[in-house]
């Protein structure tokens, strides 16, 4: 998956942008009680997309 797609799909739920490291990005969930680390790729596996979603606690895409 694209990394700009799984962001529009993070933004989608509500989650944001914590900080910005020089090799990944930490979102938020909406509640601000879950996190998790993106890479900076632009292309991301299935696998680690639908662990990202599972740790900041939303779905995940249809399209991976």
């Amino acid at each position: 998956m694209k990394r700009s797609k799984l962001v529009k799909h993070l933004n989608s739920f509500g989650c944001k942008i914590q900080r910005e490291g020089r090799r990944h990005t930490v979102f938020m969930n909406g509640d601000g009680t879950r996190k998790s680390a993106m890479p900076r790729h632009t292309e991301i596996k299935s696998n680690l997309v639908l662990k990202i979603c599972k740790d900041l606690g939303i779905s995940a895409p249809e399209e991976r």
